[in-house]
């Protein structure tokens, strides 16, 4: 099963839009060093720097001055970069190959790192960070489409487990291993570090082996005819709020908000914070990776994938507001959520069942997009919000409360549509 951009399984794109799989043990020296290990390093970059503004977020306040509503918008402007590049990602992806798009990529990636390094104001961090998601942006599409080209289709599975690993490992960094590093050497050296990092990633990747690239068949006109196809159906827009407000909502907590909330509603330190976000990373890479070993064994026993998503959202969702009433053990808690909110994922692939193979690519990025829409709007949102509670007399620890429970009630009014939607999506 592949996985869209920003973590998310997808189902396969149509055959006249890929490459065949060519790749075997003998077409290159250890094609897996050469091909896997380049794609991870920069799958793994793209989730530290999704997530590493939820650890920094007291210095930035700190040394910028600026408010909840100002470090959502800057911190999402990743997401705002990233989403907006998906829907010509793809076409890029099959005109000029992964190699030269990613490895060019991530180079725009290095730079805005650098750039946040060196940044002396709030609008320079903001243009930063868009470049950032912007560099970043094909990392997971990238990866599959090389995989495609060198593998055979047997390895695909593996191959794609492997490089969510990769992912989850970033998530995991930016959590307690960065709080530790953070005293150490600053927020503006680890950045540093951050681009360098993406430069050998970059050049790894632009001096692998090439592969021939084949156009699809369709033309720009017919590939946007299908794509508005893909918009107007009503499927797509039973899945849509419920991804973009449940897994983006999630992004958006797991990206920034989860320490804040955690130091200012529940009274407890960074390093406590961090070790909370490190566990839900945690959970999120279990669960993806059980996901991606169990889901068709399940299938095959009777146990449909959106089965597995009705129960995940819901667990995730009872999870929230077991948080929200600031119920023990909060580390389980946050844990749990971290597994129960990695379901969301399926929608991909089960979003891609009601449309012909020829427009799957384009479904997927379509939904990817809202994703990415709705990581933003809660991301920005959620801080208004906080802003907007404290200027009325709230303490920090009533507003963050009010705002989490305005997104619980929006992410469970999305779950209700989802549930509905069964009788008229179809």
């Amino acid at each position: 099963m592949k996985r869209s951009a920003g973590g998310l399984p997808a189902a396969a794109p149509a055959p006249d839009s890929r490459t065949p799989p060519v790749g075997r043990r003998g077409s290159s020296p250890n094609p897996w060093l050469r091909v896997f290990l380049p794609f991870a390093v920069g799958y793994f970059l793209s989730y530290l720097l999704r997530n590493i503004n939820a650890v920094i977020a007291p210095e930035l306040t700190r040394e910028f001055g600026v408010s909840a509503a100002g470090l959502g918008l800057l911190t999402s402007a990743y997401l705002v970069a990233f989403g907006a590049f998906q829907l010509p990602l793809g076409i890029l992806l099959d005109r000029y190959g992964p190699r030269r798009v990613e490895s060019l990529l991530l180079l725009v990636a290095a730079s805005g790192a650098a750039l946040f390094a060196l940044g002396q104001s709030l609008p320079q961090l903001v243009l930063a960070r868009a470049l950032i998601g912007l560099g970043v942006s094909a990392c997971l599409m990238a990866s599959f489409k090389a995989f495609s080209q060198w593998f055979p289709v047997e390895r695909q599975a593996s191959l794609n487990s492997a490089i969510m690993a990769a992912g989850g490992l970033g998530a995991l960094t930016a959590s307690v291993p960065f709080g530790w590093v953070l005293p150490l050497i600053g927020w503006r050296s680890a950045f540093f570090a951050i681009a360098g990092l993406g430069t050998l990633a970059a050049l790894l990747i632009a001096t692998m082996p090439d592969k021939p690239v084949e156009t699809g068949r369709e033309n720009l006109a017919e590939q946007l005819r299908g794509l508005a196809q893909v918009f107007s159906s009503r499927v797509f827009w039973r899945f849509a709020p419920q991804t973009g407000l449940i897994v983006g909502g999630f992004m958006a907590i797991q990206g920034l908000w989860a320490v804040p909330w955690l130091m200012k509603f529940s009274g407890y330190s960074r390093e406590v914070s961090a070790a909370h976000l490190f566990l839900t990373s945690i959970g999120t890479l279990i669960g993806f990776v059980s996901i991606a070993a169990f889901v068709t064994r399940l299938a095959a026993r009777g146990i449909h994938p959106e089965r597995l998503l009705i129960v995940g959202i819901g667990c995730g969702l009872l999870v929230s507001l077991l948080i929200l009433e600031d119920a023990a053990p909060t580390h389980l808690l946050w844990f749990c959520m971290g597994i129960a909110f990695s379901v969301g994922n399926l929608s991909y692939a089960l979003l891609s069942r009601h449309f012909p193979l020829r427009l799957v690519g384009r479904a997927n990025t379509a939904l990817n997009l809202l994703t990415f829409v709705g990581a933003f709007s809660v991301q920005w949102g959620f801080g208004a919000a906080v802003d907007v509670f404290s200027a009325s007399g709230l303490s920090p620890h009533d507003a963050f409360r009010r705002s989490f429970a305005l997104l619980l009630a929006l992410q469970a009014a999305s779950f209700s549509w989802f549930l509905l939607g069964r009788s008229w999506a179809r």
